[in-house]
């Protein structure tokens, strides 16, 4: 038992961060005396090799024996570097231009030339010309002029939200999930978040000319640090239409609200005003895995692989999965993923889940959609190993007494039950445990004798991404459809399906047990439900010893006192995905159960177990409506009426009267906390909305007559609607803006617009970039405006951006102006400054006076 039990991949291995290492440190290779290279002070590569991964693939089929070198070559090679441009950027065509004319070409021609660079390139299967490649070595990075300011390039742009840096071939999921701009979309296991980001971009960029999408993203993980991970990516979107929860993927709550749903003789009424239950158009499960498909970014990985890897995680990945489809709405699109090339991981869990939906989810034929991605159909057949031993079916691992080895993980999904003759059944019907029919001296053939398994459900419709087809990662992708509503659950009890394998199984069984889906309320079958549960806990507290040797992804060494907990946790899960309180008992009666009994929660456990209600540790997310300021801001910025304010603006802090900041949230994302909130806050919010306002703690911010200025993130939604405390600015003002960060108002280049920023009032105001040799200050509300928010002073305007931001506005706006050879503009409007602007204003003063107050307002900003 040791053994198996030190070589499970258990949950607590993907918290920890895997460092991309491809060499050893250079005190290792010079210590070796076996290493024939340690006197050379050059890196060394990490070993390659790992026999038990050559049997294992060879073994499974995964390439045709002809390319296995070539599979593995491809392997050991670094991977090369991706990234995508956010497609709701300004600067889109302006980057992408520049990648395409500047970067490009010029490593194209030093490539012919040297011979040793190769060029970066849009990856071909990507749309518009909107992900590239690049594979340059630090070393290259440093010799190369054009490769240096390429790299400085990336870090500037992605810093600020342009580009994303993301595998390749992670950025395939979202491609298939067919996203439209209004739809509701779940991803389950979010973190790091590169795939919630493209998520994002697909909608807002697939809702051009409207307000703000109609759709959402929720995006969702289980760890809290991987969370404000989450949220740090998600950030740079600027985005009102995404909410962020901390949950198990496995448990995510159902918040269905009991209110609009009818009992039977009673009618649904105002389904259409409100949302009855949180279901979604489409969700992305690329769920935890072995990750052996990313050997090529994360070398370490080699000696640690092992072929019991993907079994620990198995029973996981169905439970996330299946969550995933009950939470999907009939006729909406879910993606399966994994980074691993493991068919335990892959076509078993697509076909499990296949078999308990009977019918209702079918699997994609995505053949036709991204015709230039390489892509392997899925395999048909497969074995399991374990403990060195491979077993071609269920009935050997039941021979060999191999407790961790459940019957989804093979071709045929049959338990032992099904493979033995009709006279171990009981009298009841119901299947004899298998250790009561499998004596000790039965014998299982040789490997070679044993009949292999062929799943008959149309698994080569799953997608398999190998390395050496296009030079990326490996990946497995599924696409499902849910074509009608999920059948009953049946009872999968000890006795019926073999022991139960996983702690987190027989908490899935809990809940599957306790709900039947009927249409999309989703009514729960309550009747005789907290029997069952009260039955199959009894049955877990006498079973904890047998669980114990049969977990596979936690420790057997944990306390019975928290399987204790984790029972009673799934019987208050199943009462609230019911959403079905005791009859009689007011809503607020299971908040405080759920507070209870976070308190009584052991402080020694490892992780603090999840409940329902009011979360403890998390700022709560209360709807701001207080009229005062609220009339305030409208009043200082002429905030047009058309403008959606009334139950859009959130806040994180309860007292009104220090509320620092204010959140913006999208109509779609207002109406889930409204569901929220009328269901007790069963989702826990670690972040949401859009930063619009937040309040000016300056001394001099204090004196004006609204607290609360325009945050940049907030900005270019409310811009259309702004009509007082905005101006336009000529190029050369506005770039001088975003140079010297604060000039006064007598040292501008156009002296009427020194003056009208003279005129406004003390406080945030907003300066808009003239394009052209228009003079209007009509607001033109579109996503070409560009605009900063800034701070007029008593003698000066000081801009309100970071000096990232302004440095990224500074060389756009140049390589624009350089672009437009027919413009009007002379050069000195271009932004071209002599010597004498490049160290004091249009009046000889000392920019560096200018700045004092700039200062202040940039250490204010900075604590964003």
């Amino acid at each position: 038992m040791g053994g198996r039990r030190g070589s499970r991949t258990q949950r607590k291995h993907f918290k920890q961060s895997r460092e991309n290492v491809w060499k050893r440190p250079k005190t290792e290779s010079s210590s070796d005396p076996n290493n024939p290279n340690s006197s050379n002070p050059a890196w060394q590569p990490f070993a390659t090799q790992n026999p038990s991964f050559d049997e294992y693939y060879k073994e499974q089929g995964i390439v045709s024996p002809e390319e296995w070198d070539a599979f593995m070559e491809m392997l050991r090679k670094p991977l090369p570097a991706a990234f995508r441009i956010n497609a709701t950027s300004q600067f889109c065509e302006d980057i992408r231009s520049q990648l395409e004319n500047d970067f490009m070409k010029s490593l194209q021609a030093e490539a012919i030339e040297g011979g040793d660079l190769e060029p970066i390139k849009p990856l071909p299967w990507y749309p518009d010309n909107l992900a590239w490649q690049s594979n340059f070595s630090r070393m290259q990075l440093r010799k190369n002029q054009t490769l240096e300011r390429f790299h400085e390039f990336l870090k500037l742009e992605t810093e600020i939200g342009n580009i994303s840096r993301q595998e390749a071939v992670s950025m395939v999921p979202p491609l298939f999930l067919d996203v439209r701009p209004d739809h509701f979309v779940l991803d389950v296991c979010a973190a790091p978040g590169s795939k919630t980001f493209q998520l994002l971009e697909i909608i807002h960029h697939s809702a051009k000319g409207r307000f703000l999408p109609d759709g959402m993203v929720l995006a969702n993980d289980l760890d809290v640090q991987r969370c404000n991970l989450l949220i740090h990516q998600t950030k740079r979107m600027c985005t009102a239409n995404l909410i962020v929860t901390n949950h198990e993927g496995q448990h995510f709550p159902g918040c269905r609200s009991h209110k609009n749903i009818s009992n039977g003789s009673e009618t649904t009424n105002n389904l259409e005003q409100s949302i009855p239950q949180l279901l979604f158009d489409r969700v992305l499960c690329d769920v935890p895995c072995s990750g052996d498909g990313t050997l090529r970014k994360a070398p370490d990985i080699w000696r640690k692989w092992n072929g019991g890897m993907g079994n620990g995680l198995h029973c996981l990945q169905i439970h996330i999965a299946m969550r995933g489809l009950s939470l999907l709405k009939v006729g909406g699109r879910m993606v399966y993923s994994t980074c691993s090339m493991n068919p335990v991981e892959n076509e078993a869990v697509v076909a499990e889940i296949l078999r308990r939906c009977g019918g209702s989810v079918e699997l994609v034929d995505v053949s036709n959609e991204l015709p230039q991605l390489i892509r392997r159909p899925g395999l048909t057949k497969w074995k399991v190993r374990d403990k060195g031993v491979w077993l071609p079916s269920y009935k050997d691992a039941r021979k060999l007494q191999r407790n961790g080895i459940v019957p989804s993980m093979f071709p045929s999904g049959k338990n032992y039950a099904d493979l033995t003759n009709n006279n171990q059944k009981s009298e009841n019907g119901e299947s004899v445990n298998a250790e009561d029919v499998v004596q000790p001296d039965d014998t299982i053939s040789s490997i070679d004798d044993l009949e292999e398994e062929v799943s008959d459900l149309s698994l080569q419709l799953c997608m398999r991404i190998v390395p050496h087809d296009q030079n990326t990662g490996a990946f497995f992708i599924a696409v499902l459809q849910k074509v009608s509503h999920l059948p009953a659950i049946p009872d999968k009890s000890a006795t019926s399906q073999g022991k139960l394998s996983t702690r987190s199984e027989l908490h899935e069984n809990l809940s599957d047990q306790a709900t039947e889906e009927i249409n999309g309320l989703e009514v729960s079958s309550v009747d005789g439900a907290d029997e069952k549960i009260l039955e199959v806990a009894s049955k877990a507290e006498e079973n904890i010893s047998e669980m114990a040797l049969e977990a596979a992804d936690e420790k057997i060494s944990e306390e019975t006192s928290e399987v204790d907990e984790k029972i009673s946790e799934v019987a208050l899960e199943a009462d609230l995905v019911d959403d079905e309180p005791a009859r009689g008992a007011p809503e607020s009666n299971s908040s405080e159960a759920a507070d209870k009994k976070t308190d009584s929660a052991k402080t020694g456990e490892k992780r603090k177990l999840q409940n329902q209600g009011k979360w403890k540790g998390v700022d709560p997310v209360l709807c701001f409506q207080d009229e005062t300021i609220i009339n305030s801001i409208k009043a200082f910025y002429g905030i047009d009426e058309s403008f959606p304010f009334t139950g859009h603006l959130v806040t994180r802090n309860k007292d009104a009267n220090h509320v620092k900041r204010i959140y913006y949230v999208s109509k779609s994302v207002k109406d889930v906390l409204d569901l929220n909130f009328r269901v007790g806050q069963q989702l826990k919010i670690t972040s949401v909305g859009l930063k619009m306002f937040e309040r000016q703690s300056s001394r001099e911010g204090s004196l004006a007559p609204c607290s609360f200025r325009i945050s940049s993130e907030g900005l270019p939604v409310i811009l259309p609607y702004i009509t007082k405390q905005i101006l336009y600015a000529s190029p050369a003002d506005f770039k001088h803006l975003l140079q010297y960060k604060s000039i006064k108002f007598a040292d501008f280049v156009d002296a009427d617009f020194g003056q009208k920023a003279a005129d406004l009032i003390l406080g945030c105001c907003v300066i808009v970039l003239r394009e052209g040799d228009k003079l209007s200050d009509h607001i033109q509300a579109d996503a070409s405006a560009i605009a900063i928010g800034c701070w007029k002073g008593r003698s000066s305007l000081s801009v309100m951006v970071t000096a990232m931001d302004c440095q990224e506005l500074l060389e756009r706006l140049s390589a624009r102006m350089e672009t437009e050879k027919n413009g009007t503009l002379a050069p000195e409007s271009l932004g071209v400054l002599d010597k004498k602007q490049d160290m004091s204003g249009e009046n000889g003063t000392p920019l560096e006076d200018h700045n004092v107050e700039a200062m202040k307002i940039q250490d204010t900003n900075a604590s964003e």
